[in-house]
């Protein structure tokens, strides 16, 4: 006997499990095909919108070609106005950040941040700190026009100490007597110490 035939006998410890086996296959083919498709679907509709995915697909294709003509038209044109890649650039950096400016993200961030800036700028803590900094640097202009002051009288008492003008007087003396020697010629020159009007000997060895 069989496998098959040992299954059907109601004695059989196996019994039962070619009928459950028997109930997992299906029927016929159409019964598997209309298994996998979307459940809800009639065959006419599952039709119609496998119609319309074609259509739509052959759509998106004549599109596309349209837009690489499109762009190629574009070019030439930018070729023939002299329009370079770089120009381009700018073009599009700058009516990027018109965008940005105008959208509404922009706007909200920059109400935000000025709302933020009026509330630091209202607030105790900023308030303290600007009074802190504004009395450091009067207290430093303050400090450095008390040591200019003290300089300048330092130099003043200088001027007018006795070795100042001892100093002075010696260093116009010796102006002086420059400036008159130039003027009177090399003959006024002041002689050599020990020099006098001794004449030459006559055995003056060479």
């Amino acid at each position: 006997m069989d496998s098959a035939s040992q299954d059907i006998n109601l004695n059989s410890p196996n019994k039962g499990v070619l009928s459950d086996f028997m109930t997992d296959v299906p029927v016929g083919p159409g019964v598997a095909s209309r298994a996998q498709a979307v459940e809800g679907l009639t065959e006419v509709e599952e039709e119609e919108l496998r119609a319309e995915l074609a259509k739509v697909e052959e759509e998106i294709i004549t599109l596309r070609q349209v837009l690489a003509a499109k762009e190629r038209h574009c070019g030439e044109l930018k070729r023939r106005l002299g329009l370079s890649t770089l120009g381009e650039l700018k073009q599009n950096l700058s009516r990027s950040w018109h965008d940005v400016q105008v959208s509404t993200a922009y706007v909200k961030t920059s109400e935000k941040l000025g709302e933020w800036n009026e509330k630091v700028t209202q607030s105790d803590l900023y308030k303290k700190t600007q009074e802190t900094l504004s009395q450091a640097g009067q207290k430093t202009s303050a400090a450095l026009s008390t040591m200019g002051s003290a300089i300048s009288r330092k130099l003043g008492d200088m001027r007018n100490s006795a070795t100042f003008k001892s100093f002075e007087d010696r260093v116009g003396t010796i102006k002086s007597k420059v400036v008159g020697s130039r003027e009177n010629g090399s003959d006024n020159l002041p002689s050599s110490p020990g020099s006098g009007d001794q004449p030459l000997s006559d055995h003056a060895p060479f």
